[in-house]
């Protein structure tokens, strides 16, 4: 995934691929289903973390056309909720999406979970 985005390079400079990288899966998560900073971290294949997938997550708020919110930790939880424009913000957007949240948490975390390493086979 090693795809540059020039329009994003052009507004806002990127201390590296990485972040673009994220990005670039992050666009393809479908409607509906969510995945893991880990996920990703692991689709990439890189030394990066499940937490720089986080940081590259909270860069793009507001600059981006990144589904954001279609990103939750590995058990589903809504930690990256704080970096939304309010703190309801991505769980309206999920919901809106038909998907289900309990108590900050995917209801059916496990159906709705999309792994790249497997649907970007």
């Amino acid at each position: 995934m090693k795809k540059k985005t020039t329009a994003a390079t052009k507004t806002r400079p990127m201390a590296n691929n990485f972040f673009e990288d994220v990005y670039e899966v992050t666009k393809l998560i479908p409607r509906g289903r969510v995945t893991s900073y880990g996920a990703i971290a692991r689709y990439l294949g890189t030394k990066m973390s499940a937490r720089m997938v986080g940081w590259a997550m909270n860069a793009v708020h507001g600059h981006h056309p990144i589904p954001a919110h279609r990103v939750v930790n590995s058990q589903g939880l809504l930690t990256g909720k704080a970096h939304f424009e309010t703190p309801s913000t991505m769980q309206k957007r999920l919901e809106k999406e038909g998907i289900r949240i309990k108590n900050d948490k995917v209801v059916d975390f496990e159906r709705r979970f999309w792994d790249p390493s497997v649907e970007l086979v």
